[in-house]
């Protein structure tokens, strides 16, 4: 039996939220697989984490002390290869981040693994099979892994929805094992400018691009996504404009995000954007070309000024306020 493996992510101390993403696309392969769900966790103190990982369908969890405070690569990927050896796992998923980047795909290559990045879907047909978005979003490749013992996947955040809480724990086990010295040392973080709004937990998010036109009608348009009780986000060219915080962009370049109503005024649609938005559950555009890329995702579209239908918008919201 070849479990599947999911690597926890840490960050300061605390179990970061995309971990839960990771271990729903575990769920979906030990479903179709029928092996077992192993979440294994690379702390300074990994222990105390194993109380936070609360979610349907681990079967253990397994934890890898190491003698370092914070991330770094090469104990990562030390510590990685010592798991596979132990465990023999038929795939080992990871979050596609800024920590995973600097070690998995080297873990892959020397072990000669199957490799798989940015993958937004996942299935099991003897084997893992995998989905990742090429051509900027254009096109879909179908991965599978034919002769490989284990494959390293790296999921993209928001692609999953998170995996649901449970009040049991799987069972816990160390894993002992020489890690090497850290190779670079951890001088601090810098935290991104931001407003303090992470738009990848907003329900509905009113999105505004190009089509806005300056930046004079930006204020107006974030009135009005508080009037219906959304939360403002914007396409690239808003955010390389300035007019917008960069920590509300959408897209590759910026966030996926995953709300329940996505609403986007003046956005063509870009394979960039269409990348962060896919996971959206009803998505509405408003554009006056009506051949937009947008529109061949939208489930509703509206060929219109955006501005006619904002202030259409907020005549509805005074008429009757929303309530946030």
């Amino acid at each position: 039996m070849n479990p599947i493996l999911v690597i926890a992510e840490t960050r300061r101390g605390e179990l970061r939220e995309v971990t839960a993403g990771s271990i729903a696309a575990g769920n979906e392969l030990k479903q179709a697989s029928g092996e077992r769900l192993i979440v294994a966790v690379v702390a300074s103190d990994p222990d105390r984490f194993a109380p936070e990982l609360r979610y349907e369908g681990i079967d253990e969890i397994v934890t890898v002390p190491t003698a370092y405070e914070h991330f770094e690569p090469h104990v990562a990927e030390a510590a990685l290869e010592s798991l596979i050896g132990e465990l023999r796992p038929s795939v080992v998923i990871l979050s596609h981040g800024a920590d995973s980047l600097g070690y998995a795909a080297a873990v892959a290559a020397r072990g000669g693994h199957g490799f798989g990045s940015d993958v937004t879907r996942v299935a099991w047909d003897g084997g893992p099979i995998v989905w990742r978005e090429v051509y900027g979003g254009k096109l879909e490749a179908k991965l599978d892994f034919l002769g490989k013992e284990t494959t390293i996947v790296l999921v993209r955040i928001g692609a999953f929805p998170p995996a649901a809480a449970t009040d049991d724990t799987g069972a816990v086990r160390e894993l002992a094992t020489d890690l090497p010295a850290p190779r670079t040392e951890h001088l601090g973080f810098v935290e991104p400018k931001t407003d303090g709004v992470d738009i990848t937990t907003a329900d509905f998010l009113l999105s505004i691009g190009r089509g806005v036109g300056e930046q004079a009608n930006v204020a107006w348009l974030e009135h009005l996504a508080e009037r219906l009780g959304a939360t403002i986000s914007a396409s690239r060219p808003v955010i390389d404009a300035g007019w917008i915080e960069r920590s509300r962009g959408v897209g590759q370049s910026g966030k996926t995000v995953t709300p329940s109503i996505y609403l986007a005024l003046g956005i063509s649609g870009a394979g960039q954007h269409l990348a962060g938005i896919r996971g959206a559950g009803t998505i509405i555009a408003v554009n006056t070309d009506p051949t937009a890329p947008i529109f061949s995702i939208a489930d509703y579209g509206v060929v219109a000024d955006l501005f006619a239908v904002a202030a259409a918008l907020e005549r509805l919201t005074v008429e009757a306020p929303c309530e946030a």
